[in-house]
């Protein structure tokens, strides 16, 4: 277990609009509000979206991610991270509930999701941490690591 310990600073509340796609649209904001560091949470709805389900075989690294698609327009709640990589761009690690009647999938949101209709997300900035995403050779997974 790798530790780190921060501090709350401010806090983001975000109506995102039919449309907008995220992680794009989150780790925009991010760099252009200069949140390098956050705690996430996302409720709402999405419509077009892939997520990543899992690894095809546990056995093989790096894993190939199962993607899938998500038909109509689904519930979601999502909790993630966004913390910088090793350029400094922050990058939002999030996965999130998604249903529709009575399926529902979980899954990490990388490949790309599209709010439908409406999406509250609130971002929760963390200071005095110096974590940073860097991609692990074994695994291909960008892990936080101490800067």
């Amino acid at each position: 277990m790798k530790v780190a310990e921060g501090t709350i600073g401010r806090v983001f509340v975000l109506r995102l609009e039919h449309g907008e796609r995220l992680p794009d649209c989150i780790e925009a904001f991010a760099q252009e509000r200069g949140v390098s560091r956050a705690f996430c949470a996302l409720v709402g709805g999405v419509d077009g979206a892939t997520i990543v389900t899992g690894p095809a075989d546990t056995t093989t690294m790096p894993p190939v991610a199962v993607l899938t698609a998500l038909i109509g327009a689904q519930e979601v709640a999502a909790v993630g991270t966004l913390f910088p990589d090793a350029e400094g761009k922050p990058r939002l690690h999030m996965h999130g509930a998604f249903g529709r009647g009575e399926e529902a999938r979980v899954g990490c949101i990388r490949p790309g999701i599209d709010i439908w209709t409406i999406g509250e997300f609130v971002v929760i900035e963390l200071e005095g941490l110096d974590m940073t995403r860097r991609r692990d050779t074994a695994t291909g997974f960008e892990l936080l690591c101490d800067s």
